[in-house]
């Protein structure tokens, strides 16, 4: 820590002690400060609280008008070029019967209405974590509902964390307690749950890569309706041009260009419904009638079994769709539900009647459906906008790989990885670079080898409805658990959207071998580095918690004969929430020495969005007190941002004091009133005399107040000494006896990915110069 720095602490601490002399006389008695139990040893067994999740209370109409505007063009570009690709995908072998059109429409039209408006937009929104999306949204919120967590760190203080609490309905509770009984006692159904998060998570990542692909290759094949001396082969080299500057201006951050996002795709939205409507009235009206599901009925009737697999390129007329809730964090939900009614919805359902009107008259142009049915003064125009949205659906589902990794990483799924905020406005917006040029030698790799959208749309549709079923497999558990929706509701969804979208997965898995493949190869890779990574971690995590040193083993190491102290604040970080971690023993009994102030630090991450920052620190005093050694939990939510900007440093410092100045005054006022436990509940509501309601004598005073001055100063001297930063660097090794899997899990899996990815240092942002690393090793 910088000089300057040491002296703004030292003078803000002064004024924190001034204000707290001043505020002494008269201030009320806490519940929870005067709460004395240790929780940061116990686990807590329930949860509850009064507050609505998901609200974002105090937004103004006109707010969430800009938001709903913004949204156009961050949420919509993948679903909103679908129309470039949906009826040369669903009729591969030409259209066979002209009113199979309109068979073809009246699905589109259902599967627009029923999934992505009733679905998403008006059930699954209202399912979201603290305003986040996505599936480690819908996990989080059920492993703070019931204890289905893998890893033992939750704390009966996490409760108080304001966004942590739920509002739970009090009608079917019976239903909802057995649900959740039956989850806490299934090792099975946690390990389950964890299992259909990693995979909706893969399969997400892998629409990310697959979305650039489809998008560009459909938008640039445009070229070969204008001129013929375009060839396939230098359409799939341009394409691969543009993908690879794509992936190049990640570093820049989506905030450069977000705001041309929203007009290029109200433009894209505003020509495909208008050419839409003028292909509408100028060859056939009559496609209107395509709103009668008899036409459905007929369709299958004539084409039994190719019905069927045709269902694989209808679905990707609702690529995209997950991206409404992955990226409701980014805005409201009323908002999404503004653009989607508004804008997205009615253009895509003109773009698709515009589109079959054409081929009712021109069946053999089926192939190139989208630039065959523009008008010709329009093509060029048209050509660029499209290119243009193409560009910005990659974009968008790019963006939203990065802030899945970044879930991933926070929860303990995924391989350490540099995060970079591109964005000091908007706190969602990441870049990984590691993932960015996987993710640009997976789409170069995609498009080279695959060459066709038919073959990308096999692959992209497996993707999309994997991620859709597992939704609504995380929303029933919801509905019954959290929500306590009436049964009859619960079984009308899954009668309906559930099996819709099971018969959608049965058609795109027929075409696994024709590049459907290609997700669940993807999936595959992900899942194996997310399993290892997790497992390990999950190993080490127990591993620590059964061989935590006691705090009578701490009374004994800082009693030897033979230990000194050193002047200085050593901050000694792990990952063990519940106790002080093992590696400490082995620091001790190697240097005989204990900085004159010692923080044990450890980074949790809350299955939350986010955690406000007035609550993010937890401390808790190391007895006996004059040893001055602290534990301290920096909580985050998953969308948290931490980077190097921010004084993580001197705001632990600075809440450090604040917790000695309120720890003192309580311990002093316990005992010069002989408050007791029993008397928490009515100091708290305020049922007690005068005397009781806080004046203290001058002289308790004067003695509280140097007291409290003394460890002030204890701090600050230590601070004024030297911040060193003590980082624990545990390699693990299979124990002795361990059979094969074991050993090639740890030795190797894991140990691979440990030295290929970034140390933890990088993770917790602490500054070379002052950093000492502590090595030991676990066996497990």
């Amino acid at each position: 820590m910088s000089q300057n720095t040491v002296q703004n602490t030292s003078s803000t601490s002064g004024e924190t002690r001034d204000e707290f002399s001043k505020s002494l006389n008269g201030k009320k008695l806490s519940r929870h400060k005067l709460r004395r139990s240790d929780s940061l040893e116990i686990e807590s067994r329930t949860f509850h609280g009064h507050r609505v999740y998901g609200s974002k209370d105090g937004v103004s109409w006109s707010v969430i008008l800009q938001l709903a505007f913004q949204s156009i063009g961050i949420v919509y570009g993948d679903i909103g070029t679908s129309p470039l690709y949906v009826y040369a995908s669903t009729f591969t072998e030409g259209i066979k019967h002209n009113d199979d059109v309109l068979g073809v429409l009246s699905l589109i039209f259902y599967t627009l209405t029923l999934i992505p408006l009733i679905k998403y937009v008006l059930i699954v929104l209202r399912a979201n974590d603290n305003g986040d999306g996505g599936t480690f949204a819908l996990y989080s919120l059920v492993c703070r509902y019931a204890k289905v967590g893998l890893i033992p760190s939750q704390q009966s203080e996490d409760l108080d964390v304001s966004s942590f609490q739920l509002e739970l309905p009090s009608r079917r509770l019976s239903r909802a307690s057995k649900l959740k009984s039956k989850l806490e006692n299934s090792k099975f159904a946690k390990f389950f749950l964890l299992f259909a998060t990693m995979l909706g998570t893969s399969m997400v990542i892998g629409d990310g890569v697959l979305t650039p692909c489809i998008s560009v290759l459909s938008a640039v094949g445009g070229i070969k309706q204008a001129t013929t001396k375009m060839t396939d082969d230098m359409i799939v080299w341009i394409s691969v041009v543009i993908l690879i500057l794509l992936f190049m201006v990640q570093r820049f951050g989506t905030d450069k260009v977000g705001y041309s996002f929203a007009p290029i795709i109200c433009v894209w939205f505003a020509m495909i419904a208008g050419i839409g409507l003028f292909n509408f009235f100028k060859y056939d009206p009559a496609v209107i009638k395509a709103i009668n599901p008899k036409y459905i009925v007929d369709y299958f009737r004539r084409n039994k079994d190719q019905a069927w697999i045709s269902l694989g390129g209808i679905v990707l007329a609702i690529t995209g769709t997950e991206a409404l809730f992955a990226d409701v964090g980014h805005f409201t939900v009323p908002s999404i539900q503004i653009s989607m009614c508004t804008v997205t919805y009615p253009a895509l359902i003109c773009a698709y009647t515009g589109q079959a009107a054409f081929l009712r008259k021109h069946n053999d142009l089926v192939l190139e459906t989208f630039y065959e049915s523009i008008p010709k003064p329009l093509y060029w125009p048209m050509f660029g906008v499209a290119v243009m949205a193409s560009i910005i659906a990659s974009q968008a589902m790019i963006s939203g790989t990065f802030s899945i990794i970044q879930q991933s990483l926070s929860l303990g799924c995924f391989p350490r990885v540099k995060i970079v905020h591109t964005s000091a406005k908007y706190e969602g917006q990441v870049y990984i670079p590691e993932i960015n040029y996987l993710l640009m030698l997976a789409c170069v790799g995609v498009t080279l080898g695959f060459r066709s959208t038919t073959n990308i749309g096999n692959a992209y549709g497996i993707a999309v409805v994997f991620v859709m079923t597992l939704t609504s497999a995380f929303l029933v558990l919801i509905m019954l658990m959290i929500w306590k929706t009436n049964i009859l509701y619960v079984i009308a969804y899954v009668l309906t959207i559930g099996v819709v979208e099971l018969v959608y997965l049965s058609s795109v898995l027929y075409k696994f071998d024709q590049g459907g493949y290609l997700p669940l190869a993807f999936a595959a890779v992900l899942m194996t580095i997310m399993y290892v990574w997790n497992d390990v971690y999950r190993r080490r995590y127990y591993y620590e918690l059964d061989n935590k040193i006691s705090p009578d083993k701490l009374k004994e190491v800082a009693a030897e004969t033979n230990f000194s102290r050193l002047p200085g604040l050593a901050m000694f970080y792990s990952e063990l929430v519940q106790g002080i971690p093992p590696i400490f023993k082995h620091y001790v009994e190697n240097v005989p020495a204990l900085h004159s102030v010692l923080v044990f630090v450890s980074i949790k991450w809350l299955p939350i969005g986010k955690v406000p920052v007035e609550e993010r620190f937890l401390f808790r005093r190391v007895e006996p007190k004059e040893l001055n050694v602290f534990r301290c939990v920096a909580r985050y939510g998953y969308a948290d941002v931490r980077n190097e900007q921010e004084p993580f440093e001197r705001i632990l410092i600075e809440k450090l004091k604040q917790f000695i100045i309120d720890d003192f005054w309580l311990s002093q006022a316990i005992v010069s009133r002989g408050v007791t436990d029993e008397k928490v509940q009515e100091l708290d509501e305020g049922q007690n005399n005068e005397d009781e309601n806080g004046s203290i004598n001058q002289e308790n005073e004067e003695k509280l107040q140097q007291d409290v001055d003394n460890q002030i100063e204890i701090i600050d001297k230590a601070s004024r000494a030297g911040v060193v930063h003590l980082v624990g660097e545990n390699e693990v090794i299979a124990g002795r006896g361990a059979n094969i899997g074991k050993r090639i899990l740890i030795d190797y899996a894991y140990t691979f990915l440990k030295r290929n990815l970034r140390q933890s240092e990088k993770v917790f942002d602490i500054p070379q110069k002052r950093m000492l690393k502590v090595g030991m090793t676990y066996e497990l």
